[in-house]
């Protein structure tokens, strides 16, 4: 389990702030729409409520900067096994996205924003500074279930998927009252740069048997000089997004 988390006001005497409560999970809900940032920096969230083919809803849709799509699940109380359940239920639907259908599930929520763009294209452009290619999109994904406690079991599931490289992880919120200020704090089980990896590998039925060959990307001209690799025998490759 994730370190207890207190916040203590900073004076000549320390004071430690009572725990507060949040209205509903929509009041969560919001405010991670409004700011991804609470959850994970570099994602880009591209849905709301969600309707699946088969009538569930998934409560967050986002986007990271390799294109993968992130499932994540909001339960303000403590979280039963069952919600593991439900959310590799929407993953399972999640995985057979196109990047037509992705592009619909965006301009349906970005409707309802201030500042929205066009299309998920310029959305993502904006985000990460590029333009993906259609293949580029939801080659992975990664499942998120937020919550303010989890019991001992839901967690021994969560770590056990990931020892078989499902990636799928939970945040914990904590919400602090310093007078009518409320306090937002989180804790993840797992680093969620770890889980953005999991959701990067390959497949194991995508991989081909290897012929035997290898194949650098040296990249000329991008701080690499091919007659020195020659003359001292290296070679080298890296300089992608992820």
């Amino acid at each position: 389990m994730p370190v207890g988390q207190s916040i203590w006001k900073v004076d000549k005497i320390p004071e430690r702030l009572p725990f507060a409560k949040l209205k509903n999970e929509n009041e969560l809900e919001d405010m991670i729409c409004q700011d991804m940032g609470i959850l994970y920096e570099n994602w880009l969230p591209i849905g709301r409520q969600v309707v699946t083919e088969f009538g569930g809803k998934i409560d967050v849709m986002a986007i990271d900067e390799s294109g993968n799509l992130v499932v994540i699940e909001l339960k303000k109380n403590k979280t039963p096994r069952e919600v593991i359940t439900q959310a590799i239920d929407y993953a399972s639907w999640v995985k057979k996205l196109d990047s037509s259908k992705i592009a619909s599930i965006y301009n349906k929520y970005s409707n309802g924003l201030t500042h929205r763009f066009e299309s998920l294209d310029e959305a993502l452009k904006e985000k990460f500074g590029y333009a993906f290619d259609e293949d580029e999109i939801n080659n992975g994904h990664q499942i998120v279930i937020v919550a303010s406690e989890m019991d001992l079991s839901t967690e021994r599931i969560v770590m056990y998927l990931n020892d078989y490289e499902i990636p799928i992880n939970t945040v914990f919120f904590n919400v602090f009252r310093d007078g009518d200020s409320r306090y937002l704090s989180r804790a993840w089980l797992i680093d969620p740069a770890v889980t953005q990896e999991k959701a990067n590998l390959p497949k194991e039925s995508d991989k081909q048997p290897w012929n035997g060959e290898y194949y650098v990307s040296f990249g000329h001209n991008m701080g690499r000089n091919w007659d020195d690799a020659r003359e001292y025998n290296f070679i080298s490759a890296g300089g992608g997004r992820w």
